[in-house]
């Protein structure tokens, strides 16, 4: 990791420059890659399965007898551990169903709001050398409970043609319609467009590598909705003398096993920590299976030594970070001057990998400081909020002159008179 020391805060925005930032050329490739699939559909999606995942496929869409016979191929234990988690993760985000209740603005003039659940939405669940279970839970389970009329899901299929039996499993559990074996910026646009075996979803939801970010955000720009830029992963940690270096090392390397495009930022008033965390990273990467990935993902991160934890807040909340993890002696207060972070850990004993699996908050966050403007899944992302009005006769008549008068300030006559003739009529009709 980089040792930035007291930096000043005309260097802030450098130090909080994600690495893949800088990465030439993928909106081009991402555009060819989505043109294709547009054009080709299905024929595309197997093209670039062989290309891409060294897969031959001949059928996109998984049959149900591939889903029965995955849940024979997992362990007990880890069945047990996506039921607990399932529940937790529904339990949190059954709490955010609310009825609201009607508003009477003013006498006879009744308005209120009802969630309805979009038509069809798309989950996208990464695969490749760390499939993504997870992911399903934190995508399916609020599209359930928003009463989402399909969900259809695509992963990038592995070596034998197959997803990953656990991916199948929380699917099944969880209630995705239709599952699609497609990986990439072609599962994005196989999603906005529709193919011969992908119906086209009214939004897209689920994070990804630079690509599948890019596709994202290219389909938006043709009116396709997607959840948010939910790119490579990224942790922040707030530190100070009373944090455990192991427990701080544990949680950079946490993420930074997602990928080599991953990024780390350790933000402490200690220097000693900085290197007592150096020689914990060092001591834990040698036990971990992906530590060529996570030495790749530490080497465009970075350690901030800063004068005290005031600043170093103002910095993390600059950086705006998908997960922060505070572990200061005085958690909860600092927790309450956080402005811009996808989601927050507080303390020593609070890691970011339980909410990633298991806590119950949802896991796909925004990244790339999009947490200054975007918030994580939830049930809200899954639902249109409907506006309703109802007024009686004299609920007009009591806003008739406040509606005339602005209609006509701004040359809409039309407006004015819908009110007008209204009031003006002398036909009975009932309230």
């Amino acid at each position: 990791m980089e040792r930035i020391e007291f930096p000043r805060k005309d260097d802030w925005e450098r130090i909080c420059r994600r690495p893949y930032n800088s990465a030439d050329g993928i909106d081009e490739r991402v555009r060819e890659v989505v043109q294709v699939v547009r054009r080709g559909g299905d024929a595309a999606l197997i093209s670039y399965a062989r290309q891409f995942d060294g897969v031959s496929l001949e059928r996109l869409e998984v049959r149900p007898e591939e889903i029965q016979a995955a849940e024979g191929l997992l362990d007990e234990d880890l069945k047990a551990a996506i039921r607990r988690a399932a529940a937790n993760i529904e339990a949190f985000h059954r709490g955010q169903l609310k009825n609201e209740a009607p508003v009477e603005t003013q006498p006879g003039i009744l308005c209120w709001r009802r969630s309805v659940g979009i038509g069809r939405v798309g989950l996208y669940i990464p695969g490749g050398s760390a499939p993504l279970f997870s992911t399903v839970l934190m995508l399916a389970i609020p599209a359930r409970l928003a009463a989402c009329a399909e969900i259809v899901l695509c992963s990038p299929p592995g070596k034998e043609g197959n997803l990953h039996p656990a991916i199948l499993f929380a699917a099944a559990l969880c209630g995705v319609t239709r599952i699609i074996k497609a990986g990439g910026a072609q599962a994005i646009a196989a999603l906005a467009y529709g193919t011969e075996s992908v119906p086209k979803v009214d939004k897209i939801f689920g994070p990804g590598n630079q690509y599948v970010t890019a596709a994202k955000q290219l389909v938006q720009q043709d009116g396709v909705a997607i959840d948010m830029p939910a790119g490579p992963s990224e942790v922040c940690v707030l530190a100070d003398r009373s944090a455990n270096p192991s427990f701080v090392a544990a949680d950079l390397l946490s993420q930074a096993e997602h990928g080599p495009d991953s990024q780390v930022m350790l933000i402490t008033d200690d220097a000693t920590l900085v290197d007592s965390v150096a020689e914990q990273l060092e001591r834990q990467l040698s036990r971990l299976p992906r530590a060529e990935t996570a030495h790749r993902a530490l080497a465009a991160s970075r350690a901030v030594i800063v004068r005290d934890l005031a600043e170093g807040m103002e910095l993390a909340n600059v950086y705006a970070a998908e997960h922060l993890i505070l572990q200061c002696a005085d958690a909860e207060t600092m927790a309450a001057q956080v402005r811009d972070a996808g989601s927050v850990f507080i303390g020593h004993w609070s890691p970011e990998s339980v909410g990633d699996y298991a806590s119950g908050t949802n896991h796909t966050l925004p990244t790339n400081s999009f947490a200054r403007a975007y918030s994580g899944v939830s049930v809200d992302s899954f639902v249109k909020k409907i506006t309703f009005q109802q007024l009686t006769r004299s609920g007009l008549k009591g806003i008739a002159q406040t509606v005339t008068v602005m209609a006509e300030a701004e040359g809409l006559q039309a407006h004015a008179e819908a009110v007008r003739i209204r009031l003006n009529s002398k036909t009975e009709i009932s309230e």
